[in-house]
């Protein structure tokens, strides 16, 4: 088979039928998402199971999301933390925080989650530290501004994931004037240079396109 988008996509299509499976209450927050009108930049199923996992296997009870969209990745995070455990998510649009706040409550786990509404340079300096995970997935041109905060709002064992990070393989150039791109380089240089941050990153295909992920672990 070649490697193309839409072989990619099948694949990707296989992996989640095989090891993610139906879920009504997801479905009906993508549903909701399509209807009102936003973007469809959620994380893919597959995407969603791991960051459900990485809460499970880091036992995480206190996770941060930078970039909430419509409530799909807030919706695996929160059912990663069990009834104990809470999500602060941040989004900076008053309407996608209306559409997410109702699929996270239609899922069932709606009193996990405490979404605060603003931009996150904004809301972040306001939070109570002490958080055992935290997901930046929000725009790229502040991924350093979030990166120190994953780490002032953290602790030591803390798990940092930064997605998108491959930009269709645009992150080798150095002379890029894009500002996702530049942006998403910023933040890789700083998890590789600042000494808060022990970390890797996998660039991926799949249903998103060429993409990818960072993972780091405050220190």
């Amino acid at each position: 088979m070649d490697s193309t988008p839409a072989a990619w996509s099948q694949a990707d299509s296989y992996l989640a039928d095989t090891l993610v499976g139906p879920d009504a209450e997801l479905e009906s927050a993508l549903v909701a998402q399509r209807e009102a009108g936003l973007p469809e930049i959620e994380v893919a199923p597959v995407a969603g199971k791991l960051l459900n996992l990485l809460v499970r296997i880091s036992g995480a009870r206190r996770v941060l999301e930078i970039g909430t969209l419509g409530g799909y990745s807030t919706i695996w995070l929160a059912r990663a933390v069990g009834s104990e455990g809470r999500v602060v998510t941040i989004e900076a649009e008053a309407e996608n925080a209306a559409v997410a706040r109702a699929s996270i409550d239609a899922a069932g786990v709606g009193d996990r989650v405490d979404i605060r509404i603003g931009r996150g340079a904004e809301v972040l300096p306001t939070l109570v530290g002490g958080f055992d995970l935290v997901f930046i997935d929000a725009d790229k041109e502040s991924n350093t501004v979030y990166l120190d905060w994953a780490a002032r709002l953290g602790h030591s064992g803390t798990v940092v994931v930064l997605d998108n990070i491959g930009r269709e393989g645009e992150i080798v150039r150095d002379d890029s004037t894009d500002s996702k791109v530049i942006g998403t380089r910023d933040g890789l240089r700083m998890l590789g240079e600042d000494p808060r941050f022990d970390a890797t990153a996998l660039q991926t295909v799949g249903a998103k396109g060429w993409d990818g992920f960072a993972i780091a672990v405050v220190v």
